[in-house]
């Protein structure tokens, strides 16, 4: 039986969980960075079939994080049809192709080189589901009045985190992919007013075949300041 009063007038839950050692939590702070920092982003996909009740529960997960005043501004748009797919391949290509020849600067494109990227994704085709997440700027009640959110874009980004952590645990992969404009996805899935594309994920197996840049992230000293 969870115990529960009345707090100003609104029913709280009592709360607990486990605490550990200062060893403990060393050794599983120590061993989830490591498993965490094999997380990659890739973009060669395997097109093995992935069951309905595993993108939920991932999705499930995700909807976990924190929100600003607790609106849950998001939206999971999960997109497995082929033919919508591709329709979603060809307009993101339109879009990166365009930045690409016209929009990138020349130091932008000196810093994606590395990464091997052009406006060609064929991922979006190849990869089971495609997730893309929608930032609900606000609420329309049943007046059609809207009622605003708060902390969208801070929500949704933390939520998008734990969304990947969720992938890199169930043993699947991932890519953030951000073709911009994205107001393509709006028209494509028929979105409501006030949703705007945040980031759209493919999701699946990893190709029998892939290979990422042999890159590294940058160490304690260059991200953080001690006070």
């Amino acid at each position: 039986m969870k115990q529960q009063k009345l707090i100003d007038g609104f029913p709280y839950l009592k709360y607990s969980k486990e605490s550990f050692d200062e060893s403990v939590i060393l050794e599983k702070t120590t061993s989830f960075y490591e498993w965490l920092n094999n997380r990659r982003t890739v973009r060669e996909f395997s097109d093995k079939p992935i069951a309905k009740e595993v993108i939920s529960n991932l999705l499930l997960s995700a909807s976990t994080a924190p929100s600003g005043a607790h609106k849950q501004p998001w939206t999971f748009c999960v997109v497995s049809d082929q033919e919508l797919k591709s329709k979603i391949r060809i307009a993101a290509e339109l879009e990166e192709k365009e930045s690409y020849e016209n929009r990138m600067t020349d130091e932008w494109l000196k810093d994606l080189a590395p990464l091997g990227t052009d406006w060609h994704k064929p991922f979006l085709e190849k990869a089971p589901y495609l997730i893309i997440i929608f930032k609900r700027n606000y609420e329309i009640n049943e007046d059609g009045k809207k009622q605003p959110n708060y902390y969208v874009t801070e929500s949704c980004g933390i939520a998008c985190g734990m969304l990947l952590a969720a992938i890199h645990n169930a043993g699947l992969a991932a890519l953030t992919h951000t073709p911009s404009p994205m107001n393509f996805l709006i028209k494509l899935l028929n979105r409501p007013e006030n949703e705007k594309p945040f980031l759209l994920i493919p999701i699946g197996y990893l190709a029998e075949d892939c290979w990422v840049p042999d890159i590294h992230r940058k160490d304690i000293t260059q991200i953080a300041e001690w006070y």
